[in-house]
């Protein structure tokens, strides 16, 4: 369990977040897209995902994520080397009725440990997940926690390409 430790120090946050900062600050399928080697992105939806990722499941993480207090939103950390498990079109249709048989699509007053074992149900039909050992997940997340976006540089590049376009320049927000 030692070796999964700095997995489990990411710190889960509610709704999408515009970069991982030094505690975390993701949600759960954010972290899952570094864990899994995809570059950050924020993610709004279950559409956000790359092909690789099961669209119900991710839906489900998403709201188990986004209504869950803090502590057990933490409890999601486990999972997010097991969503890249996409399938065949029958198989996540699967994955869709298993969790509409078993959760509210609003999630409310579900309590978290029965989201949980849904979930859990849900992952187990179907392709599993490409084993990552928690040495590359744990790598891949302390990576962005540590690497910040270079905002001057990204703000030099949309003033040079503004230029190209003969686009006004315009004052930074204060």
């Amino acid at each position: 369990m030692d070796a999964f430790d700095h997995v489990l120090n990411w710190k889960l946050k509610q709704g999408s977040h515009p970069f991982p900062g030094p505690d975390g600050g993701t949600c759960a399928n954010e972290a899952a897209l570094i864990a899994a080697g995809y570059p950050y992105k924020a993610v709004r939806s279950a559409a956000d995902m790359p092909d690789a990722f099961s669209r119900p499941i991710c839906q489900l993480v998403l709201r188990l994520n986004d209504h869950a207090d803090d502590a057990d939103r933490q409890r999601l950390l486990p999972y997010i080397t097991r969503l890249a498990c996409a399938d065949a079109p029958a198989v996540e249709a699967a994955r869709s009725a298993y969790i509409d048989r078993h959760v509210r699509r609003d999630y409310i007053d579900i309590p978290f440990d029965r989201a949980l074992a849904v979930l859990d149900g849900a992952l187990a039909i179907g392709r599993q997940a490409d084993p990552l050992g928690p040495d590359d997940a744990g790598g891949r997340l302390e990576a962005a926690r540590g690497r910040a976006p270079d905002r001057a540089a990204d703000s030099a590049l949309l003033a040079r390409i503004r230029r190209w376009f003969g686009a006004k320049e315009t004052e930074p927000a204060a």
